[in-house]
């Protein structure tokens, strides 16, 4: 079972005091939540397998879903990969610190359940200056998904961690709202190309203009990245994908739009992702408004479709899974 604590503590993260306090439950062998620049994270030492157990099962999360293991020096991707591919050193050098995630062979000191028995283990350079002031002061990387019950909405602020855990993590290191408010995108590296695993805050598009050939990971039965279940970042209420406000039909439900209009749908409650279709802003608020409207009281959440293009594919593609989820 997970450790209960008298309380959590809410701490500013950009206060060294409270790294010196958050590093210290983390060498005790205990979780702490940070801020990233995409969400917050539930983070423990990744060296030690039983502190990373505390993550599966606070989370309640499947033991076959890995964890992402958090840098803070680009160097530090050859203590963790066996081999680093050209491609991946040119990704690196565009892309972090920042939200992109690369899959490589791990090397064996590397515990398994990290990378939930997989012979690959995904990197990430956080570009958020706690996470980074975090892991720097550990000395070692930090294992870490993000920091919400397993398959509910990724949290883009503190209090979406606490209001998820309760008293089940000690300290929780207050960075802010994250800046892209959607996870890393994740890759991995095929012969010459990149294939993505997941769809987040770096556009393919953007790797493509850097004359990288880009594919889509082909679906099987391995999950190899977080993300990659047919299901995920859903809320507890059901969620339908509508093309608009007309499709809106239950006065007892929440509606979350892209754009904002003029014209008030039905729902009870609403929010608009964007004032004029901004896709970062759009990424921004997605998660956080999901939450917002994600109401005890209503019966359903009509989400409106987004341009599946840039930040608005990675949008759609947790939608779609949210909505699979609730399927009948």
């Amino acid at each position: 079972m997970a450790d209960t604590f008298v309380s959590m503590k809410i701490l500013n993260g950009f206060d060294g005091e409270a790294i010196e306090q958050a590093v210290a439950v983390l060498l005790q062998g205990a979780v702490v939540a940070f801020p990233t620049e995409t969400v917050y994270g539930l983070g423990a030492d990744t060296f030690n397998p039983y502190a990373v157990a505390k993550i599966f099962e606070i989370k309640n999360r499947p033991r076959f879903d890995p964890l992402i293991v958090h840098i803070c020096r680009k160097d530090s991707l050859f203590d963790i990969a066996e081999h680093v591919p050209s491609l991946a050193i040119h990704l690196t050098e565009r892309f972090w610190p920042g939200p992109l995630t690369i899959i490589l062979k791990k090397q064996n000191s590397i515990p398994d359940i990290v990378t939930a028995g997989l012979s690959t283990v995904g990197i990430r350079m956080p570009s958020h200056p706690v996470a980074l002031e975090l892991i720097k002061t550990l000395g070692r990387p930090i294992a870490a998904p993000s920091a919400n019950p397993f398959g509910y909405i990724s949290p883009t602020k503190a209090t979406h961690v606490v209001r998820s855990f309760k008293n089940n993590v000690p300290i929780v290191l207050d960075g802010g709202n994250s800046q892209f408010g959607i996870e890393s995108t994740i890759v991995s590296i095929g012969d010459n190309t990149v294939v993505v695993h997941r769809h987040g805050a770096i556009p393919v598009e953007e790797i493509r203009s850097m004359g990288i050939t880009v594919t889509e990971k082909k679906g099987n039965d391995m999950c190899e990245a977080p993300g990659e279940l047919p299901y995920h970042y859903a809320p507890r209420k059901p969620l339908m994908i509508v093309n608009g406000i007309d499709e809106v039909i239950a006065e007892n439900s929440s509606f979350l739009g892209f754009i904002e209009k003029t014209k008030r749908p039905m729902s009870r409650y609403v929010r608009y992702l964007s004032h004029d279709g901004d896709l970062r802003e759009a990424a921004a608020n997605f998660f956080s408004h999901l939450i917002d409207l994600d109401k005890g009281d209503i019966d359903i959440i009509y989400a409106e479709r987004i341009p599946e293009k840039g930040l608005g594919k990675a949008m759609m593609d947790r939608l779609k899974k949210a909505a699979r989820k609730c399927a009948p």
